[in-house]
């Protein structure tokens, strides 16, 4: 005996209907022996409910009943068979005139009661029930309508009411000895009667719970929940996009799943078929040829250490603090049972060790009657200061980790803490049961997604770590860097396990964050169609909303604007990469609070591109420092631009004719002054020097001029190229001076004593800058173990290219630490 049972969704629609009869005929195939249990279609449960109270209020309910009545009759006149449509119309529409009876009776009274309610209720799974018996009969085999407040007796708590499972047994007992097993039974779901014949319904997730109860009255083999998910789920895909299916649960680990909030089927429901050992089966109407998951009472499945993650979105958190609740005996018990008369239902519960305090969560529904019943029951305490203060925490939620596999496994608590401190969740109270099942954290709602995302990446995605990125800038080096990590991406997959997601672009005028659809081929796409014409300030916001763990900002841009939010990202635990110099220029106090933010957050403030572009520069500065070398002397060559004036610089060619070239051939800016001036080269040096350990300013750095001063004043590019020909003479002077020398001009940096200086030199061939080419940059380092011999690094210091790579090597060492 297979008992089948179908939610809302799987009944909702003609399609949906049609994929549900192919499942009962598929499952018919296999064994004869069949009962149906149906919930109301998709929607009619809410509008049966919104029509009872707008009777009540006397409001008028007749387009919510003219949409039920459209929704049965399409299905009718849609899939039932011609021949016994008429019967159905006629069925249907005695149901509608006792329904619209009901409902006009209410308004006349103008009050709707619990048992009033439930009748009303009633008649979504009546009706579809009464649908779904027909179309079994008209397609797969012989089928029977069974309305169960026939079978199931309860109280006479309407609403929620309560099962007597021997008088429910005894009438299922009488009936199956008259009744065929080989004909599909069909069973209304969600409802049942008490001893007077009266409609009760069974609350929430009843009809769940009526196939239960009908599959352990039938002793049956199985019980089948159709939904429209894949099962249960290590998380809620919602928040958790790469949440997987999980193939097993015990009972206790679904029940543990579902009371902390996952939704597949509802706690109390299972308990029956828990009583019988019967294995339970979550199946997706729309995916029939996916297993979906085992529910049972031991599993076979090594899934590691947890099973799934579950949470309640929204909770109200009580503390009761008090020094004279140490030793306070009964404390608890009063606590609980006015509680309980208050009928209030608590969710979790966590105390001090010390006993000066217990945290309590609840439904925030409840917190007012909470609080009430709280100051009454201790009324003495408060008056006396037993009790100091009782605390209200809104807006916050439970997270809870389940899995049997967690009894006596070490490290568990360990992952999941460390996960929640990389991206700075705070836990406001922990619980964990004896049983060592779950362990329940309450944080701040707001984290919650961010939180989860985490855990379950450590938990259940620990071979393929995820990084997501926000790209800020695609000029030449963001297109390049977007280029080259979307060519990578196999191989970082295949041998790094390393997936990067990208969920954010912008350039000047616009922006786009989307976790879903954005990925590295279509990025210009979204941007164009589907970007907001917005400031930073929402662009942040935004990247932020998105609460996912392993955030990586990476700026290309050169934009002052964009560094100034740094802090903001380091302090939301996402970490920063950068080719913009800016914000590591800027006051040295600025540039400690960025650097100690990301230590204390644990997240990547990484900038190797600021000083030479894709050159491994300042990682080796920092390794050579923090492997407890010490740095005697730097000497650089940091500008693509002057090394490549300065290498052009010989023969009969003028100086300005040199800078004229380069700026032909793109290396200098618009205006070269810029270039020439020195400054870059200044702010590249005054982070290496901060990176050796100085404490300096932009205005500590010596910058003698390659310029005259007359050449600095010019106001045009014209007026600039007619006064540097008028000092030719300054130039060649240093150019003959040279050669006369067997010597070279470069214009070198030099860290010493504490001091920086920017200058031109003369050189030799002994001199490590002596054959630099191009436009290379240059680096050498003489520390104590390097003094003899200095450790140097050349290559290109600029070019889209070479940054973009730089840049892609900076987001790799973050994600690493991921």
């Amino acid at each position: 005996m297979r008992i089948m049972k179908f939610g809302g969704t799987s009944v909702g629609s003609i399609a949906a209907i049609r994929e549900t009869l192919h499942a009962i005929s598929s499952n018919y195939q296999i064994d004869r022996e069949i009962a149906v249990v149906f919930s109301a279609m998709s929607g009619v449960t809410n509008a049966l409910q919104k029509m009872a109270f707008d009777a009540s209020q006397n409001r008028n309910f007749a387009s919510d009943l003219k949409w039920i009545e459209t929704q049965h009759f399409e299905v009718i006149q849609t899939l039932v068979h011609p021949n016994n449509q008429n019967e159905q119309f006629i069925q249907f529409k005695m149901m509608f005139n006792e329904l619209e009876s009901i409902l006009d009776s209410v308004r006349v009274l103008k009050e709707v009661s619990l048992r009033i309610n439930d009748l009303i209720l009633s008649f979504g799974e009546r009706m579809s029930s009464l649908i779904l018996t027909q179309l079994i009969n008209d397609s797969i085999a012989p089928a029977q309508y069974n309305d169960a407040r026939n079978f199931i007796v309860t109280d006479s708590h309407f609403g929620n009411a309560k099962v007597d499972f021997p008088k429910t047994k005894v009438r299922f007992e009488n009936w199956s000895k008259t009744t065929s097993r080989e004909v599909i039974q069909v069973f209304t779901g969600f409802m049942a009667c008490d001893e007077h014949h009266t409609t009760t319904t069974l609350g929430r997730g009843g009809s769940d719970y009526s196939a239960a109860i009908i599959g352990s009255m039938l002793h049956a083999d199985e019980i089948q929940i159709w939904t429209d998910v894949d099962g249960f789920m290590t998380a809620d895909p919602r928040l958790v996009p790469h949440a997987i299916s999980l193939p097993e649960l015990t009972y206790a680990e679904a029940m543990e799943l579902s009371y902390f909030g996952a939704k597949v089927i509802y706690p109390p429901t299972m308990i029956p078929a828990i009583e019988m050992e019967i294995p339970i089966y979550i199946k997706n109407t729309f995916n029939r040829d996916y297993k979906g998951t085992l529910i049972h009472k031991t599993t076979h499945h090594n899934f590691g250490l947890a099973k799934g993650i579950a949470s309640i979105n929204e909770v109200s958190l009580i503390n009761i603090e008090g020094s004279g609740l140490v030793g306070f005996k009964g404390f608890s018990g009063r606590l609980f049972s006015a509680l309980a008369l208050a009928q209030v239902n608590v969710i979790m519960i966590t105390q001090a060790s010390s006993e000066h305090s217990i945290s309590i969560a609840i439904e925030p529904l409840d917190l007012e009657n909470a609080q009430k019943s709280i100051q009454k029951e201790f009324e003495y305490e408060f008056l006396t200061k037993r009790i100091e203060t009782v605390s209200i925490e809104n807006e916050v939620s439970i997270l809870a980790v389940v899995g049997e596999n967690m009894r006596h496994s070490e490290g568990l608590a360990g992952k999941v803490f460390h996960a929640l401190g990389r991206v700075g969740v705070n836990i406001m109270a922990i619980a964990q049961g004896s049983s060592e099942l779950n362990i329940s954290m309450i944080i701040r709602k707001s984290n919650l997604s961010k939180a989860i995302n985490a855990i379950h990446n450590d938990l259940f995605l620990s071979k393929t770590k995820n990084a997501h990125l926000v790209i800020a800038g695609i000029g030449n080096i963001g297109k390049a860097l977007l280029k080259q990590i979307n060519n990578q991406q196999q191989n970082l997959l295949e041998y790094q396990d390393l997936k990067l997601n990208i969920i954010g672009v912008s350039n000047s005028k616009k922006f786009v964050v989307n976790t879903k659809e954005l990925n590295f081929e279509n990025w210009d796409f979204q941007l164009s169609q589907k970007g907001i014409e917005g400031n930073l300030d929402a662009f942040i916001n935004q990247i932020l909303d998105t609460n996912l763990p392993n955030i990586v900002f990476v700026d290309n841009s050169a934009s002052s604007l964009v560094s100034s939010y740094y802090q903001t990202l380091l302090e939301n635990n996402v970490s920063v990469v950068t080719c913009n110099k800016i914000a590591t220029s800027d006051s040295q106090i600025n540039y400690d609070k960025l650097k100690l933010t990301a230590i204390k957050k644990d997240v990547n403030f990484l900038y190797e591109t600021n000083v030479g572009a894709g050159l491994p520069i300042i990682k080796t500065l920092q390794d050579i420092i923090h492997s407890g070398d010490s740095i005697v002397k730097i000497e650089a060559i940091l500008s693509g631009t002057i090394s490549f004036i300065f290498n052009q610089y010989v023969g009969n060619a003028t100086f300005a004719e040199v800078v004229q070239d380069a700026q032909n051939k793109g290396f200098t800016e618009p205006n070269p002054v810029d270039d020439l001036s020195g400054k870059d080269f200044a702010r590249k040096m005054l982070i290496i020097a901060r990176e050796s350990g100085l404490k300096l300013e932009m205005e500590d750095i010596e910058i003698v001029p390659i310029l005259p001063e007359v050449c600095l004043k010019a106001k045009t590019v014209s007026e600039f190229y007619e006064l540097l020909g008028q000092q030719e003479a300054y130039f060649s002077k240093l150019k003959y001076q040279a050669q006369e020398n067997q010597q070279v001009l470069r214009y070198i940096g030099k860290l010493e004593n504490g001091k920086v200086q920017i200058k031109i030199e003369l050189v030799g061939a002994q001199h490590p800058f002596y054959s630099l080419s191009g436009s290379d940059n240059i680096i050498s380092m003489t520390t104590q173990r390097y003094l003899q011999n200095p450790l140097v690094v050349k290559g290109p210091g600029a070019g889209a290219e070479v940054t973009a790579a730089g840049v892609f090597a900076d987001i790799m060492r973050a994600a690493s630490s991921f």
